[in-house]
């Protein structure tokens, strides 16, 4: 007897989907946010700052794919096309406004107990945040994409509209300007 039915279909890729969202299929569109909901509001967020601009951000990008999923090739994987559009989102946003970066998405109640732990813990997630804020927009950019969201150098620098040399010279600038401005702050 044969196993038939969603539970043991394989999981489509995102480009697969991408292309049923094409021909109309909302149901695919639905999978695709799912996946990438949390990674795109956590990625606008850190290059924003600001948590109601990060949701705002988010979803105009997810709007942005359905609108524009007929002309989608996938030249590229999914996620990066997903997050070349939330970084010219985000460029677009900073632009119009400079929020600060002093709020922790990562933070989870419980999580650190004691209380002189948890000062210390913002303290120096704040001293973190400023730093990176500081940094020119094309190093925060790829510091952000690479340690927090994760992506290889390919994928950043197709993102950046870069080359993977690029983005290795932006990383090594980021850290230097990091660890120059941490040093004094973290000790």
């Amino acid at each position: 007897m044969s196993k038939i039915g969603p539970r043991w279909a394989k999981m489509q890729s995102d480009e697969e989907l991408m292309s049923k969202v094409a021909e109309g299929d909302l149901t695919a569109f639905e999978q695709l946010v799912s996946r990438h909901q949390g990674s795109a509001w956590n990625a606008a967020f850190r290059l924003v700052g600001d948590l109601h601009a990060a949701e705002d951000i988010s979803q105009e990008a997810f709007l942005r794919i359905l609108r524009a999923a007929r002309r989608y090739q996938p030249t590229a994987a999914f996620r990066t096309y997903l997050y070349r559009i939330i970084t010219r989102l985000c460029r677009d946003y900073r632009r119009k406004a400079f929020p600060s970066l002093c709020q922790n998405p990562d933070a989870k109640a419980g999580q650190i107990p004691y209380p002189e732990a948890c000062v210390a813990a913002r303290e120096e997630h704040l001293a973190v945040q400023d730093a990176i804020a500081s940094l020119p927009v094309k190093q925060r950019e790829a510091i952000i994409l690479r340690y927090y969201e994760r992506l290889s150098y390919d994928e950043i620098a197709e993102i950046m509209g870069s080359s993977s040399k690029g983005v290795e010279r932006l990383l090594a600038r980021g850290r230097a300007a990091l660890t120059t401005l941490l040093r004094g702050t973290l000790g």
